[in-house]
């Protein structure tokens, strides 16, 4: 049997500081890989400015009924036959949390891809945390870094990850607060039930979530034949097929529906749902969460 994919940085779960050790090592080159991702990003970053309690102007909007009338800008309304209101710059900090799947399964890397999903989570994250520092948020880590706000980031956030001895599979949003964001980087495979359960606390808690799914070519495609034996880097489990090019179908259809359960959850709540393929550029999804990022919704908790 021919391996199509296999796990790196193999450590035994027991072995905290071996894993911490080659997570240090990995980290200076993730880095220098997020901050290149970041130079084809960043022409399109331009702050995630929004309305509230603040000295900058920022928009003119037309008024609505209900609203303080000591908001309106009498100057700009009688330009035309419509009323204004003058819009400030919100100017306090957000808090972001940002969450790279620490789990063995984030391990797997095919022959059709360049790196593991562990290496493609962290490199967005430090991303992210780049970004976002530059544009004054705060920014933490659950169960690593509590948030702040510093110009260097990403490399306040490298370095604390490098020094983390053992990551928790499954990250602690206990200390999320409403009108915070929250991104996940993660290959969403546990149970669907599970993970909805884990995002409907975190919408009734106020915030707003921006997931992305990064997984390997062949977790898509399914390019396996003939006698396969599949193991479950979480338990070690295995199981073998004969012709497991007979169960592709099977297996894509659960795949997919996975994903569209969990996207369409997102949705409705007015979350991001966002992938990432290990074989296509890391700035795509980043582009695409930044426009996610910036859209004035998703606050309102979990629909019925």
């Amino acid at each position: 049997m021919a391996a199509i994919g296999a796990q790196v940085q193999k450590t035994g779960t027991g072995d905290a500081l071996a894993r911490a050790r080659q997570r240090a090592a990995l980290l200076p080159d993730l880095l220098v890989e997020a901050r290149r991702i970041l130079n084809t990003v960043n022409t399109g970053w331009h702050g995630r400015r929004k309305s509230g309690v603040g000295e900058s102007f920022w928009q003119f909007r037309p008024y609505s009924e209900g609203e303080a009338i000591s908001r309106i800008d009498w100057r700009r309304s009688a330009r035309d036959d419509r009323t204004y209101i003058r819009d400030q710059e919100w100017e306090a900090a957000h808090t972001v949390w940002l969450w790279a799947d620490p789990s063995p399964s984030m391990l797997f890397k095919s022959e059709q891809a360049q790196v593991s999903k562990e290496s493609r989570a962290l490199v967005m994250i430090l991303a992210l945390a780049e970004l976002l520092s530059r544009s004054g948020e705060r920014i933490g880590f659950p169960g690593v870094t509590d948030p702040s706000s510093a110009r260097n980031g990403a490399e306040r956030l490298a370095t604390s990850l490098a020094h983390a001895s053992n990551l928790a599979a499954k990250p602690d949003l206990s200390r999320v607060k409403r009108f915070s964001e929250v991104v996940l980087v993660s290959d969403f495979l546990d149970p669907v039930d599970e993970t909805i359960a884990t995002l409907e606390k975190l919408a009734h808690s106020g915030a707003r979530a921006h997931l992305i799914e990064v997984y390997d070519p062949a977790e898509e495609d399914f390019p396996y034949r003939r006698r396969t034996e599949f193991v479950d880097p979480e338990t070690g489990s295995t199981l073998t097929f004969g012709r497991a090019e007979d169960y592709a179908d099977d297996y894509r259809r659960l795949f997919f529906a996975r994903r569209a359960a969990l996207s369409d959850f997102c949705k409705r709540i007015g979350w991001s749902y966002t992938t990432n393929r290990t074989d296509r550029l890391a700035s795509e999804a980043l582009v695409s969460v930044h426009m996610n990022m910036t859209a004035n919704v998703g606050y309102q908790g979990a629909a019925s």
